[in-house]
């Protein structure tokens, strides 16, 4: 009988920005926790874990995966860790700028099982290498101490996080027929639609395809910032699609990408960091989209798709030239023959009488962001041929 896995697919993943910059930007002693919904059932896992804005190596002392208690079998007597080792050791240092892979780790999975991935790092550690990300099947846990092989994390010396810390990229061995998508964007993406595109295929039965998120909030295509009050926007789409794009089994990318680049400039006298200079005109946005995008997506083989800017009407640095711009831009990225079709957000969450702004009850307030409403409609609006 002929093996039943085959290669490898990216099941979950996330991108790698530069921290927000707080008072504290070391941890020691320090037990993460993340928890993974299997897509994909396989009998092998791997794991990238990156340092990518770090400016000094990174120690991670402990790594193990576990099946969390609730996907257990009702034989199951124990939390069972497992250890993921690097050359066979179970640390591992990440270079500053860099990205490590772990062993192959021999770990059966089925799809639909939790597993938990813990991190434990011993010494001080500079933690300058995360994203922030939300939704339903997003966050994790960290603890004081070390806790990376217990199955119950202490409640007095633990506290919730959004914030993904080095673990990048984790791979399963699976079937041939699996595959990955890949979502690309800023703080949209960042937040709960990817996660709700997931839950989707579930419920659908779309059970050969991944969702990949790789996305950082405030990121622009053309800009980036370097003072530390800003610095957790991330790099530009020149320095992030390349590398954000290592996904192994990827078929397609989404990319719903540019509004920051339309609604940051406010002129010196306002911000020092926020120029006029930086302000895009639309066919800045294509051209960078052509040049960043859709180039480097062609050149390793894979479908694009664009996906629209969602309305800003009310928001604070709103007004009819950034309008003007987001709708031109919109317009090419619905009609141009690059590529391989257009997921219309923009469509899917506007109000039918004020297309300007978001319909009612998908603002989430801000006027930028949807409302956990409006990504549920953002996930169901991906045309099924991506999911196929």
């Amino acid at each position: 009988m002929p093996e039943k896995f085959s290669k490898w697919v990216a099941c979950w993943g996330n991108a790698t920005s530069i921290t927000d910059r707080k008072e504290a930007t070391y941890a020691k002693d320090l037990t993460l926790r993340y928890p993974i919904r299997a897509c994909f059932s396989g009998s092998k896992l791997r794991f990238h874990f990156s340092n990518l804005t770090g400016t000094e190596p990174v120690t991670i002392s402990e790594a193990y995966i576990a099946k969390s208690a609730q996907s257990q079998t009702a034989n199951a007597q124990s939390y069972i860790p497992t250890a993921i080792t690097f050359g066979g050791k179970n640390s591992a240092s990440i270079p500053a700028g860099e990205e490590i892979l772990s062993d192959e780790i021999p770990f059966d999975v089925t799809a639909g099982e939790t597993f938990d991935v813990s991190l434990y790092f011993a010494d001080f550690t500079q933690m300058n290498a995360g994203t922030a990300i939300t939704g339903p099947l997003s966050g994790g846990k960290y603890s004081y101490g070390n806790f990376a092989k217990s199955e119950t994390l202490p409640d007095d010396l633990t506290r919730k996080t959004n914030w993904i810390y080095f673990l990048n990229t984790i791979d399963i061995f699976t079937e041939e027929k699996n595959f990955a998508l890949v979502c690309f964007g800023d703080s949209i993406t960042a937040q709960d639609w990817p996660d709700y595109l997931a839950l989707r295929c579930a419920r659908e039965g779309f059970n050969n395809v991944s969702i990949i998120r790789r996305a950082v909030s405030g990121t622009r295509i053309l800009r980036e910032y370097s003072c530390i009050t800003y610095a957790a926007y991330g790099l530009k789409g020149a320095t992030r699609f390349p590398i954000e794009m290592n996904v192994a089994g990827a078929r397609t990318v989404i990319v719903q990408h540019g509004i920051n680049d339309i609604i940051h400039p406010v002129g010196v006298e306002v911000n020092k960091f926020r120029p006029w200079s930086d302000m895009p005109t639309a066919d800045d946005l294509i051209n960078g989209v052509r040049s960043l995008y859709i180039t480097h997506a062609r050149k390793l083989g894979l479908k694009i798709y664009s996906g629209t800017l969602l309305p800003i009407y009310g928001w604070r640095t709103y007004n009819e030239k950034r309008d003007i711009i987001r709708t031109a831009f919109n317009e090419w990225l619905r009609t141009a023959p690059d590529f391989d079709g257009c997921v219309d957000f923009d469509k899917a969450v506007r109000g039918h009488d004020d297309p300007k702004a978001f319909a009612a009850g998908f603002d989430s307030g801000d006027h930028l962001h949807p409302s956990a409403k409006a990504y549920e409609a953002m996930a169901e609006c991906v045309p099924e041929e991506l999911l196929k």
